[in-house]
C-alpha cells in the first residue's frame, strides 16, 4: 500500500458533508465515544514510552570559550556550527544519563 503524505498546501479542501461529520463527532461526550477498537497498551509498550519526546528545549544564549581548533572545525561544516555543536553536546548529555538522542 503506498504511504499518502499530505503537507498544509496540499491538503484536500473539506466537503460540506466532512465538516457535519467532524461538528458531529465535536459534539459528541466523550464518555460516548467508541474506543474498543483501540488495542490496550501492554506494560511492555510502556517500558519504551519517553515522556516529553516531542518537547523542543528553549535555547538560551551563552558566551562560550572553545579552543581555535575545534571552533575551526565547527564552523569548517559551514553554516549552521552552533546547530552542529548542540547536537554534540546534546549527544554526550545523552549518553551520560544513558538515554538515547
Amino acid at each position: 500500500m503506498p504511504m499518502v503524505e499530505y503537507t498544509l498546501d496540499t491538503l484536500p479542501q473539506l466537503t460540506n458533508k466532512r465538516r457535519e461529520e467532524l461538528a458531529k463527532l465535536d459534539a459528541l461526550p466523550v464518555d460516548q465515544i467508541d474506543t474498543s477498537d483501540i488495542p490496550e497498551l501492554t506494560d511492555e509498550q510502556w517500558a519504551g514510552a519517553v515522556r516529553g519526546g516531542f518537547y523542543r528545549p528553549i535555547k538560551q544564549q551563552i558566551t562560550a570559550r572553545l579552543d581555535a581548533d575545534v571552533l575551526a572545525w565547527l564552523k569548517a561544516g559551514g553554516q549552521g556550527y552552533q546547530t552542529r555543536m548542540n547536537a554534540i553536546l546534546r549527544r554526550a548529555m545523552m549518553a551520560e544519563l544513558g538515554r538515547r538522542a
